[in-house]
């Protein structure tokens, strides 16, 4: 019998681990201990390689802020800066002392005040204005994809970078090791033969002997020469142009900033480089002065184990807590953590108008079951769900009253609030956050509204289903 005593000490140990280490997220927790229960060995195995690894994060931090800092003071000289409410062009924030407050205050990225923006949807415009961008390169051209893929697309940015590699221009790649995992290795020494340098960000192998597995870079970025950046919802593939078999026409956005904030979009991807390749760059001609007229105030935020605040979680519930009139979102995978989840209900029981857009046909059925589990109970505090139906729809777009739209990397789940290297850009004014507005509204006539009435009806098996994705939630 003693064997039954080491294995039962053993479990509680693995749940006393979990128990410490978790305190500060007692629903990932709950769905580690449930894996436990089901899965001992292979539980506690997955755990100690998969999941957060705090001292693995303190490190990535502190690599991230020297980076930072190296360059702070060049960027302050020659950015507009808004750090004073009265510097906003939109008027709405005179009375959003602690909105503004927060957004200075979670990032080390500022709100810049000279940029212009292109909202961009889908991908056939989002490619074309990227390649457009790529074929204008004097200097250089920093990308960074989490999925890249060897397909009809990306074989036309290889030849675009092999080309511009060839005229004098540096071309760097990053991909995310586990995003990117099947990139043919033909198709990478391509790009390193035609003298791209590309690195992988956290390879699967080197990131789980090292416990960093779980940090995963889902960043899109694109910088040419310094003064013109793409960042969103796309990355490097056929099946952005609505070219799979299975989901048919892709829906995203995409944003392309000309400015000041484009120097935070390099400014990210040099710090991604550096964690990728383990070279430090800090060449002044990385940030040239750029020649942008316009006046549109834009932040560029970030976040992910190198950062020492959850700013986009942050800002996403800062936003919406202010909220008076609208909360407008469109996300691919919805499972928000506790505080976003309350702050949407206590929105919506307020009086303020909530919809939220998700796809009908969805690239993951776990994430499907695990974000339909949040619908039912929002559903009746007065939030209003609608269902893509035209294609699958990947944007990742938040519109708050007249204050902010954001649009970016990070989907309205708790990976990308607490796990993934993420990036948003937030913008101000309102004529881009008008073209969101009615992109929103354009996709309302492409989706069928979830009645409570018919919803609730689901059968026991489909609740069923949906509660276990649901407890698996935080570590999807």
């Amino acid at each position: 019998m003693w064997w039954l005593v080491l294995i039962l000490l053993a479990f509680i140990f693995q749940i006393a681990t979990i128990l410490i280490l978790e305190f500060r997220n007692p629903g990932k927790a709950l769905a580690w201990m449930l894996i436990l229960f089901l899965f001992p060995v292979i539980g506690f195995i997955l755990y100690y390689f998969v999941a957060q690894d705090y001292k693995k994060r303190r490190k990535l931090r502190n690599r991230g802020s020297r980076v930072f800092q190296e360059v702070r003071d060049r960027l302050w000289q020659q950015t507009v800066i808004i750090d004073c409410m009265d510097d906003m062009n939109n008027s709405e924030y005179r009375h959003q002392e602690r909105l503004f407050g927060l957004l200075t205050h979670i990032s080390e990225s500022p709100i810049t005040g000279c940029n212009e923006t292109k909202v961009l949807t889908d991908g056939e415009r989002t490619f074309a204005a990227m390649l457009a961008a790529m074929e204008l390169a004097r200097d250089h051209i920093h990308m960074e994809s989490y999925i890249f893929r060897a397909d009809g697309i990306g074989h036309q940015f290889k030849n675009v970078m092999i080309r511009k590699v060839q005229e004098g221009v540096k071309v760097r790649l990053i991909c995310d090791g586990l995003g990117s995992y099947h990139l043919k290795s033909s198709f990478v020494k391509e790009l390193q033969d035609g003298g791209v340098e590309v690195y992988f960000f956290l390879p699967p192998l080197i990131a789980t002997i090292d416990r960093r597995v779980n940090y995963r870079n889902h960043r899109k970025i694109l910088v040419v020469d310094g003064t013109v950046g793409f960042v969103g919802g796309l990355n490097v593939g056929d099946e952005y142009l609505g070219l799979d078999g299975k989901l048919g026409y892709w829906r995203d956005t995409h944003l392309q900033i000309n400015g000041d904030a484009v120097y935070f979009l390099q400014n990210a991807f040099l710090g991604d480089w550096r964690l990728a390749s383990g070279q430090r760059i800090n060449d002044p001609k990385l940030y040239p002065e750029h020649h942008c007229q316009g006046n549109e105030q834009v932040q560029v935020l970030t976040s992910g184990p190198d950062q020492h605040w959850d700013a986009i979680q942050e800002m996403c519930f800062g936003a919406i807590a202010v909220a008076k009139r609208r909360i407008w979102m469109t996300t691919p995978y919805f499972i928000p953590d506790s505080s976003v989840y309350n702050a949407i209900k206590t929105a919506a029981v307020s009086g303020v108008e909530v919809k939220v857009i998700i796809p009908y046909e969805s690239d993951s059925r776990i994430v499907k079951l695990a974000s339909l589990s949040y619908v039912e109970e929002l559903l009746q505090s007065g939030v209003k769900f609608y269902q893509y139906q035209k294609g699958f729809i990947h944007a990742k777009v938040m519109i708050v009253d007249d204050l902010l739209a954001t649009v970016g990397t990070a989907n309205m789940d708790m990976r990308s609030f607490f796990c993934n290297f993420e990036m948003t850009a937030i913008l101000f004014d309102k004529a881009p956050i008008s073209r969101l507005c009615q992109d929103f509204l354009n996709d309302l006539t492409e989706s069928k509204e979830i009645e409570l009435k018919t919803f609730s009806r689901r059968t026991r098996q489909q609740k069923g289903l949906e509660l276990l994705c649901r407890l698996l939630s935080p570590l999807l």
